[in-house]
């Protein structure tokens, strides 16, 4: 594989992540890679790299490395899929689905990785579009994970309409709707009681939040496929979020259309990785009475 000369780091603004960062900086330029980090005023001046505008970084990173959790990398992932710029997560969350490189396995992972020994991985995201006041709006919003609508009023349910291009799927009542690409079927759906997706399908998930009628369960559709989403009742405030860090706010009548992003979000992983390794071990499979008594 290419390996990688102008690289980006990207970190999440907390204290404990700094020393990673500069750990990381470090090792970047011993290997001879040109470091750009992202601007971020929190952050106190690193041992190594040039601070650089998101912009700049997503116009010259051939590899971007972010350090954090899931989150950072969700946030990063949404205007660096765009650029096609792969990301490559350093693990400093809780779970960490995608952020898969541990701290203390960071300087082997990077030397193979920087050296053109890695796994690419291209996952198909999304990108929504708003209908409000009889008109379509034309900011493209981003998920990797998700775009979800819900009830600005969080104990109470909202009306909506499900369309999948010119067909009418149903009139829900419910807590709301997540739309996940298979990437975010391991967030917030499957704490809907929605499907795995494998990374590589192309499709997208439907999952009703917490709906009226118990009947009305998710659903699979071809990630070539549109949805759009349409908020009905008199008097429904509802909310659209992208990834759980967007929102927007709908009335009666507003839309938001969803569909599959021209541009897949590029993933490194270390050589050997498994998805399925890693659904063992985050989700604890085939632990049984042993992940019990280790409590």
């Amino acid at each position: 594989m290419k390996p990688f000369r102008t690289v980006g780091v990207i970190g999440k603004r907390r204290e404990p992540h700094r020393p990673t960062l500069g750990k990381l900086c470090s090792a970047l330029e011993s290997l001879g890679c040109e470091v750009l980090v992202a601007h971020n005023d929190e952050l106190p001046e690193l041992p190594a790299g040039r601070r650089v505008d998101a912009e700049e970084l997503a116009g010259r990173a051939e590899l971007a490395i972010v350090v954090g959790g899931d989150g950072t990398l969700l946030g990063a992932g949404r205007y660096l899929a765009p650029a096609g710029v792969p990301l490559l997560g350093v693990n400093q969350g809780r779970l960490g689905f995608l952020v898969d490189i541990a701290p203390d396995e960071m300087a082997e992972s990077l030397a193979a990785v920087i050296g053109g020994r890695y796994e690419l991985e291209e996952r198909l995201i999304l990108s929504a579009r708003l209908t409000r006041d009889g008109k379509t709006e034309d900011t493209v919003y981003t998920a990797v994970n998700d775009v979800v609508l819900r009830n600005q009023a969080s104990i109470r349910m909202i009306e909506f309409e499900s369309w999948m291009g010119e067909q009418f799927i149903s009139l829900h009542r419910a807590d709301g709707m997540i739309v996940c690409s298979p990437t975010g079927s391991t967030a917030y759906a499957l704490s809907g009681g929605g499907p795995l997706l494998h990374p590589s399908l192309q499709a997208m998930a439907l999952v009703p939040i917490c709906p009226h009628t118990l009947s009305d369960r998710p659903i699979v559709i071809g990630g070539d496929q549109q949805v759009k989403l349409i908020v009905r009742g008199d008097d429904t405030q509802a909310t659209v979020t992208f990834d759980g860090q967007i929102s927007e706010a709908l009335e009666p009548g507003d839309s938001v259309l969803i569909e599959r992003s021209d541009k897949p979000l590029k993933l490194i992983h270390p050589t050997g990785s498994s998805y399925f390794a890693i659904l063992r071990n985050k989700l604890r499979w085939g632990r049984g009475q042993e992940s019990i008594a280790e409590r």
